[in-house]
């Protein structure tokens, strides 16, 4: 596992989004994960460096390794991977399982679910407030 800080971008508007934030948080074991709004100009800000544009709202993204010399940039199936693998047990093994599939299959159903999931879960008419016991893992803009 890693000791480094990952950073996941998500669409905070989005319910299943929202919920997979708490089913993460729940499973931090490590406590390596980070979380900011898509919406935010953080979002925006290290998106762009990478050539991403978080308006677009289409995938989750996640800065691995922040502020390391292995910092990168994954999205869709990869960053749905890689949270896996570092939750451990058997979200591990998922993870594992989920390595037999090529990445453009992965990225195929990934984008189905996300382009249906306002339509599949629900929407919130503005950003959710995390609540406060997972308020400590949000990071804010200008950080």
């Amino acid at each position: 596992m890693s000791t480094s800080k990952h950073l996941l971008f998500f669409d905070g508007v989005c319910v299943l989004c929202n919920h997979t934030v708490h089913f993460i948080h729940a499973r931090d074991r490590q406590d390596v994960f980070l979380f900011a709004q898509l919406q935010g100009a953080l979002a925006r800000e290290l998106l762009a460096r990478q050539g991403k544009d978080a308006a677009a709202l289409d995938g989750v993204y996640l800065l691995a390794d922040r502020g390391s010399a292995n910092e990168r940039l994954l999205w869709k199936y990869a960053a749905v991977r890689f949270v896996l693998g570092q939750l451990g047990g058997p979200w591990k093994g998922l993870s594992v399982l989920m390595g037999v599939l090529p990445a453009r299959v992965g990225d195929f159903f990934y984008d189905l679910v996300a382009r249906n999931r306002y339509r599949l879960v629900g929407k919130y008419e503005q950003c959710a407030l995390p609540p406060p016991a997972l308020r400590r893992k949000f990071v804010a803009d200008g950080e």
